[in-house]
């Protein structure tokens, strides 16, 4: 029972308390670029999670046989690897996805959650653990892309799911006869504010929804989550050791000690 419970509070902590996004202040790029429509934020969502849970899995089996002073590079390749499959199977069955992701579908494997979940928890715990892990940072990560979607769609352009064909395509032409969103009415007598699907309507969605998550944690007891700069990376420690001059020797000796 005890193992069920800890398990289960590995996934929710990325929901609400340790929600990559709106917490951990993680994966801002692709946040703020891929959020412009809920469709794409699904895309995107998705996409990450996959990699998340397969790399968490990979990551925490090799977790006793990568080196110490490698295993940065290692976690690398494994992501990577990972990112290309995916990326692969969006260009075959959704290229209309791959077409409005862009570049930022390949640039996963530079997405700080993914490496942050692999250093900070894969590599040190074991295989159902870590997969649970990048299941809930996953579905907090899609879950936050989709809040600031709906409100930059709505706002911003008056429609809401609109493309849902291009996710939707995967289970046949024209499922649900043809449903590719709504045309929200009051478009007929008010202009939809351009600037939220706009990178200032981004930052400023952002914000806001930051603002209210924080609200949220405070409210179960949790600190405020703060803009550490690069103090809050999960790379911090390894960057310092280079800044020293102390490099992966150091690294090392910190590692045999524990």
């Amino acid at each position: 029972m005890a193992e069920k419970k800890s398990l289960g509070k590995e996934f929710t902590k990325g929901l609400i308390a340790e929600n990559p996004v709106f917490r951990l202040v993680l994966g801002t790029c692709p946040t703020l670029a891929t959020s412009t429509s809920v469709v794409n934020a699904l895309g995107m969502g998705i996409s990450a999670m996959i990699v998340l849970v397969c790399s968490n899995i990979v990551i925490s089996l090799l977790r006793k046989v990568i080196p110490s002073k490698v295993r940065i590079p290692a976690y690398i390749v494994v992501i990577a690897s990972f990112v290309t499959i995916v990326q692969m199977i969006v260009k075959a069955f959704v290229p209309a996805l791959d077409a409005a992701l862009g570049v930022f579908l390949p640039l996963i494997v530079v997405n700080c959650i993914i490496l942050g979940r692999a250093e900070a928890f894969a590599g040190k715990n074991s295989v159902i653990a870590s997969a649970v892990d990048g299941l809930g940072m996953g579905v907090g990560f899609t879950i936050a892309l989709c809040c600031m979607a709906s409100v930059r769609e709505i706002l911003g352009a008056g429609t809401f799911l609109a493309g849902a064909q291009n996710l939707l395509v995967l289970f046949g032409d024209n499922v649900l006869n043809g449903f590719n969103g709504f045309t929200l009415p009051w478009t007929e007598v008010f202009n939809p504010m351009t600037v939220f699907i706009l990178a200032p309507g981004g930052f400023l969605t952002f914000g806001l929804l930051m603002a209210c998550a924080n609200k949220l944690a405070e409210s179960k007891g949790k600190p405020r989550a703060e803009l550490g700069g690069c103090q809050a990376c999960p790379m911090a420690k390894n960057c310092a050791l280079l800044a020293d001059g102390k490099g992966c020797s150091e690294e090392k000796k910190e590692g045999e000690q524990v």
